[in-house]
């Protein structure tokens, strides 16, 4: 009895796929670890845990909770970007989607977010390169939010801060130039004729950057600014909170800059999380305001808890729904 071909191939592909799916979550993964050391080895574990038992659980949960305000506006923003740029997309997969994509943020570089992208590619049938600047006006939109904070919160206290407006600028100027789609499909025709290499790679790109003249409409970017401001400036707040119940009240506005300051510039040393860079700027800026390093240094730990490892671990919650619904949103969209 002779059999069909076809019916003895239609398994490889599902098989295949299984395998391509496998892999990108063990490359994934491997990143998300080698992120997880570094900030393991950067933050005193036992110190930090001191300084929890010392807070009351009403001060833990609030700091936790401006934490999870922040999530949930810039949550909002990435909902109104991707709703920008086309997608149909619901606030609930928007807020999965951007949740889960914590679960990554400890990645070197934080590139493990991209997986932000694949799954907007399974549920939606958007390829990465009509999707990618999603991503990009999302981190352009946090420097220009932080910059401006951090450049109010300078303007507003004397002292201590002497290179906030440079960082401001930078990460203003960052910002507007991940924003330009003409700047930026020059840049990338520019590194096409410099290299000579990887042509597709290169047209995909320039494709990207044709779609951030969706996302330069006022109101578009009033909502953006609105959004990311409200958020950062609830962990800032937590800041502000966190060293008064220590004993160190420098004054709202220090507190803040000194947080937004501290994660721009943990985020331009590259390390995954800001690890390191984020750690060491927090404590000098509180050591030159005649805070003492048995405050500085756990208050530091804490704060660093309760924001980066806060959103580490929402994100590992969610990673699992995200990826399980999406697999299925990939196959209800090969069924159609």
């Amino acid at each position: 009895m002779s059999s069909d071909p076809t019916l003895t191939k239609l398994p490889a592909a599902p098989n295949r796929r299984r395998r391509a799916d496998f892999v990108i979550i063990g490359a994934l993964l491997l990143l998300f670890l080698a992120g997880l050391v570094g900030l393991a080895a950067a933050t005193g574990w036992e110190e930090t845990v001191a300084q929890f038992l010392r807070l009351s659980l009403a001060q833990i949960v609030l700091l936790l909770g401006l934490s999870l305000a922040n999530y949930m506006m810039r949550a909002l923003r990435w909902h109104v970007f991707a709703r920008r740029l086309g997608l149909v997309v619901s606030p609930a997969q928007s807020l999965r989607h951007y949740l889960g994509g914590f679960a990554m943020s400890v990645t070197p570089g934080r590139v493990g977010e991209l997986v932000r992208m694949r799954w907007l590619r399974r549920e939606t049938g958007w390829s990465v390169e009509r999707t990618a600047p999603l991503a990009l006006v999302d981190r352009a939109s946090d420097l220009a939010v932080m910059a401006l904070i951090l450049a109010l919160a300078v303007s507003l206290t004397a002292g201590g801060m002497g290179g906030g407006i440079l960082v401001a600028g930078l990460a203003l100027c960052v910002a507007y130039i991940a924003t330009r789609p003409r700047l930026i499909a020059a840049m990338v025709t520019f590194g096409y004729r410099l290299t000579g290499r990887l042509p597709r790679l290169f047209a995909r790109a320039r494709i990207a950057a044709r779609s951030l003249h969706r996302f330069g409409q006022p109101r578009v970017l009033l909502a953006a600014l609105g959004l990311g401001c409200a958020g950062w400036f609830a962990e800032g707040y937590a800041f502000h909170l966190l060293l008064g119940w220590m004993g160190s009240e420098i004054g709202l506005w220090k507190a803040v800059g000194i947080f937004v300051f501290a994660t721009l510039a943990g985020g331009l040393t590259g390390t995954p999380g800001g690890v390191g860079g984020a750690e060491a700027a927090m404590i000098a800026l509180l050591t030159l305001e005649g805070v003492p390093m048995e405050v500085s240094v756990p208050a530091t730990a804490v704060i660093r808890v309760t924001t980066l490892w806060f959103a580490l671990a929402i994100g590992i919650a969610a990673f699992p729904l995200a990826e399980k619904l999406s697999t299925r949103g990939r196959d209800a969209l090969e069924n159609r």
